[in-house]
């Protein structure tokens, strides 16, 4: 992605190595469940169980705090944005974690050859794809030159763009009539700054201003909600706003939202943005 061209080289060197710990907690995952036949078949039967919609969700939480990860890095150097990443994470429980990691590889190995599991039985199926994923990680070594940072980056951007492209067809069809307004998360909304009006020792807000939501001027003293773009709002007025929307009424900045679809759209356009911006530039 062009977007990672505009960082610092302090900030590729951060994201890298927060790239580089969450790739390898993930790849040694991945082989811990192909090690373990017990595990692998549970795992096997777990996804078994679910429905596609079912997994189109699971894919797209992972798809979800995958962008977190690579956007974090924009996010917090263009605003004080309430920090909610660690709820993406914490989200998926382990048993969720490798049945994201089994599927994946699956759907890896189907786009590779749709035929090549369905000549062995399930039993066999863990050995086959340990084979795959061992094949699979020596090419890329060589192919690379033991580059740490492109064995890194090169497949968790592959990665996050194939799943982008499995929801965009999935949201075409099967969630076309799943799409609600997009509410501000509740994380983002309880992690928001209270300051206070005509404070001026440098924590709250010397002037008074208005409210644009009720065209009221907030008064002196008075607790008010300060977004992440700075502008400020009566708590009555934009907790409201904030259930029925993610955006700033003033600027349209846009908070996390709770809807994961809607989410992966807002940090999928943040990369865009960047993108845009480093053809421009």
């Amino acid at each position: 992605m062009a977007s990672l061209l505009t960082l610092t080289p302090t900030q590729f060197s951060y994201l890298s190595h927060t790239l580089s710990s969450d790739f390898h907690i993930q790849t040694h995952r991945l082989y811990s469940l192909l090690s373990s036949p017990l595990r692998f078949a549970h795992t096997l039967q777990f996804l078994q169980t679910l429905s596609l919609d079912d997994k189109t969700l699971l894919i797209a939480r992972y798809l979800q705090r995958t962008l977190k990860q690579l956007t974090n890095t924009w996010e917090t150097q263009s605003h004080a944005s309430p920090d909610t990443g660690h709820s993406y994470s914490n989200r998926f429980r382990l048993r969720e974690y490798d049945a994201v990691s089994l599927l994946l590889l699956l759907c890896e190995v189907y786009q590779y050859n749709s035929q090549f599991l369905q000549a062995y039985s399930l039993m066999e199926w863990r050995d086959i794809l340990n084979d795959y994923v061992f094949n699979n990680t020596l090419m890329s070594i060589s192919g690379m030159g033991f580059s740490c940072t492109s064995l890194v980056l090169c497949p968790y951007i592959d990665n996050v763009i194939k799943c982008k492209r499995f929801l965009d067809t999935m949201m075409s069809s099967t969630f076309a009539h799943k799409q609600v307004a997009s509410a501000a998360s509740a994380l983002a909304v309880v992690s928001l700054r209270s300051v206070q009006v005509g404070d001026e020792n440098g924590t709250g807000v010397a002037d008074a201003v208005s409210c644009v939501i009720c065209k009221e001027e907030m008064t002196q003293g008075r607790d008010v909600c300060e977004m992440p773009c700075k502008h400020l709002f009566h708590w009555i007025c934009i907790l409201p706003w904030l259930k029925k929307r993610n955006t700033c009424p003033c600027c349209r900045y846009q908070m996390p939202r709770e809807d994961v679809f809607g989410e992966i759209d807002r940090l999928w356009g943040i990369l865009i943005n960047k993108d845009c911006c480093r053809i421009r530039n």
